[in-house]
């Protein structure tokens, strides 16, 4: 009887869960597709970083995922698959229907997509196929998720999160992630959003804050405390760049990593969030191959530039060997010599004739 009540009390939290989640639904962004249809467009704001800030920029961070879940399958593990080129495509065409955009900001909504995917999969990994102790566990394919992820899209997801090379990953991730010496605090904010309101609130001139001052703030609980260990990194980074030569100052390792003792990646600076690079952010030259074009354009170029250089040496030489020419005769008359008789010199000449 016992168990028959249980089973009923089981089945009917189960069915309730599952209202819940259809109740809820799915993130679509209606106010999105409602000004669409309308014909209206969004601007987009920028930090002087190149970073997506408000108003506006969560909004379009949160349409991306929303993009990133409607085109591309939760199975993909290698985001530069030539594959998922129509995906991608689709994703930044939405964009531009959306949102006021100009085309040399593809490359930052391509890889912010590609960061939403990843943090999808974990979410999907997390919450559906983990216990409360982080142990893979039997799951059936949530109803909620069932328009976008097919029932033999689900199958393969969560056969690859049983292999065993991928737990092994997922363990030493996640022992890694489980006790951060400087744990983030400031949620979804993110480091360009956090700096902007940190300008706003202080009503500063600046448009930027050092990557060690940004840093410290992203790591100060809601009661405005600051650990000890976060402190004492911000105070050498302080003193640090007293001492640093200007030029140091802006080597492409940052005085926080230095500090920190920790490599600093090619593809982000630390301290600064997504989307800022050391090329980017120290504002060092790029060098670009020339193409195939522009070589034998510059090579036709040199060409033309040889041919008339040795037009203008054989003018040269032909000017020059005239005026020798006339040169030579004009000395020949002049310093013609008279015939001395045989056994006097000219200087003989010259010496006995009077003083």
């Amino acid at each position: 009887m016992a168990s028959n009540q249980d089973d009923t009390h089981d089945a009917s939290g189960s069915r309730n869960n599952v209202e819940n989640e259809i109740k809820r639904g799915l993130t679509i962004m209606k106010s999105i597709i409602r000004a669409r249809d309308k014909g209206e467009k969004f601007e987009v704001h920028w930090s002087v970083e190149d970073q997506l800030i408000e108003p506006n920029g969560s909004m379009l961070a949160s349409y991306i995922g929303f993009l990133v879940r409607q085109h591309i399958p939760i199975t993909c593990d290698n985001w530069r698959s030539p594959e998922l080129k129509v995906g991608k495509e689709k994703i930044w065409s939405e964009i531009q229907r959306s949102f006021h955009i100009d085309e040399s900001r593809q490359k930052y909504c391509i890889q912010l997509a590609g960061k939403r995917l990843r943090g999808f999969r974990s979410f999907f990994s997390n919450k559906f196929l983990k216990d409360e102790e982080g142990k893979f566990v039997e799951a059936e394919r949530p109803m909620k998720y069932a328009e976008i992820i097919s029932a033999e899209e689900w199958d393969n997801f969560v056969a690859k999160r049983r292999n065993k090379k991928f737990h092994e990953v997922s363990d030493k991730n996640r022992k890694r992630a489980s006790k951060p010496a400087y744990p983030y605090k400031k949620g979804r904010t993110g480091y360009a959003r956090l700096q902007q309101r940190i300008l706003a609130e202080e009503k500063s001139d600046a448009t930027s804050l050092p990557e060690h001052v940004l840093w410290k703030a992203a790591r100060v609980g809601k009661d405005g405390a600051v650990v000890e260990a976060v402190q004492n990194v911000y105070d050498e980074c302080e003193t640090l760049s007293q001492t640093l030569p200007s030029t140091e100052v802006q080597d492409c390792r940052s005085l926080l990593s230095r500090v920190l003792n920790v490599p600093e990646y090619s593809g982000r600076v630390r301290g600064k969030g997504f989307g800022v690079t050391p090329s980017s952010f120290y504002k060092k030259p790029k060098t670009k191959n020339p193409t195939n074009k522009e070589v034998m354009e510059t090579l036709a170029e040199l060409r033309a530039q040889v041919l008339e250089l040795q037009k203008e040496n054989a003018r040269y030489r032909e000017e020059r060997r005239g005026s020798e020419a006339k040169d030579t005769s004009d000395r020949a008359s002049i310093n013609c010599q008279p015939k001395f008789p045989e056994g006097i010199t000219p200087c003989q000449l010259y010496l006995s004739s009077p003083t």
